[in-house]
């Protein structure tokens, strides 16, 4: 079993409008999963560091992130990282360049966790809608080019619709994975976090963590899935 997580941490800050970054690396410890795909990672200015300093997800986490850009106080790429548990094996990461009319993007990763092999994505879509699109389509070119290996594709889609738009793009490929609606945390009534998987890889469960310190922590709350190989 694998079990994966999205969040958008919303740079650390909670409703309470207080930047609380070992409330997110608590809500982290309740998610429990291999692999977490981080969204609003890092802060956008100066020198983008990340919203979890680096040394309080060594000391207190059982996570450590995949190693993306060259930055020396940031952990994601246009605040997109990835987390992945201490001793889960990183063969290789990317950074992808998204179109984009917003400081958007994604990352990849190829990991082994145990015997198996796969490729995890995180993205943190358009708002607008604008470019939606067009970030699916470079995000499943980057895919499609690499090896084949079973694929998870994760983030914040920023989709309001239940079908249609980047949803189809991502889906002609991969499955959706019902986990739920994940925003606003306060009263969740839409579905914009999603997770899509290859057939390689079936769905077990999956759901929105709704702990009373999630509610708080952020205005997303985390989505995930637990997969085994088919």
């Amino acid at each position: 079993m694998i079990k994966v997580a999205s969040y958008n941490m919303r740079k650390g800050i909670g409703l309470d409008r207080r930047r609380d970054p070992g409330r997110v690396l608590s809500v982290l410890g309740e998610l429990d999963a291999d692999i977490i795909a981080l969204q609003e990672a890092d802060r956008r200015f100066g020198t983008r560091a990340s919203a979890i300093p680096p040394h309080m997800l060594a000391e207190h986490s059982d996570y450590e992130a995949v190693e993306l850009t060259d930055r020396p106080h940031s952990i994601g790429w246009h605040g997109n990282a990835l987390l992945v548990r201490k001793g889960v094996e990183v063969e290789e990461s990317h950074a992808l360049h998204l179109p984009t009319l917003e400081p958007r993007g994604a990352v990849a990763a190829t990991l082994r966790i145990g015997g198996q092999r796969l490729r995890v994505v995180g993205m943190h879509l358009d708002i607008s809608g604008l470019r939606r699109r067009q970030q699916a389509r470079a995000i499943l070119d980057h895919v499609g080019a690499g090896e084949p290996l079973p694929t998870i594709l994760m983030g914040d889609c920023n989709e309001w619709r239940n079908r249609g738009g980047c949803l189809a793009d991502f889906g002609a490929q991969h499955h959706l994975v019902d986990t739920g609606h994940s925003f606003h945390s306060r009263r969740p009534v839409a579905k914009l976090d999603r997770i899509f998987a290859s057939p390689e890889l079936e769905p077990v469960d999956a759901g929105v963590h709704r702990s009373a310190l999630a509610a708080r922590a952020s205005d997303h709350l985390p989505i995930w899935a637990r997969f085994k190989a088919r």
